[in-house]
């Protein structure tokens, strides 16, 4: 599936479209460059979630565990150095747990999610909007 979005409201409002259908245990993995608005559209899955908080990207302390419906686990792996990074992080707690794991930077760990990941990539676009396409994903239209 393929969708675009002009604003930063827009890009928030399909995350909430998209986290209104997730179930515990589903991993995102989160795909496009710095600025592609990966955590932006994680704002609005977030929301759908009940989570209250504000959602910042966890580009420095690498994990941020949120509260909702269920747990939200938002990652990002920009500065690990690859796979075995990741598994002594300790995360296959979280991938397969009862909360939602959202993992920006995914590309660098793709052989260590589960077949079943959804793929989320965000491209920005010359015009300033955003080309949002879904990979995997198992819930029907939106």
């Amino acid at each position: 599936m393929t969708f675009s979005t002009k604003t930063e409201a827009e890009t928030i409002a399909l995350g909430w479209n998209i986290g209104a259908k997730l179930q515990g245990g589903d991993i995102i993995a989160l795909q496009g460059t710095l600025g592609a608005g990966k955590t932006t559209i994680t704002k609005g899955i977030a929301q759908a979630l009940g989570v209250q908080e504000t959602i910042t990207s966890p580009t420095f302390c690498l994990i941020s565990e949120y509260e909702g419906t269920m747990p939200l686990y938002h990652m990002d792996v920009y500065r690990l150095e690859g796979s075995d990074d990741f598994v002594n992080l300790g995360a296959e707690d979280m991938l397969y747990g009862r909360g939602v794991t959202l993992i920006e930077w995914s590309e660098k760990i793709m052989d260590e999610l589960p077949h079943k990941t959804i793929v989320l990539r965000l491209t920005p676009n010359d015009d300033g909007s955003r080309t949002v396409t879904l990979e995997n994903w198992p819930y029907g239209a939106l």
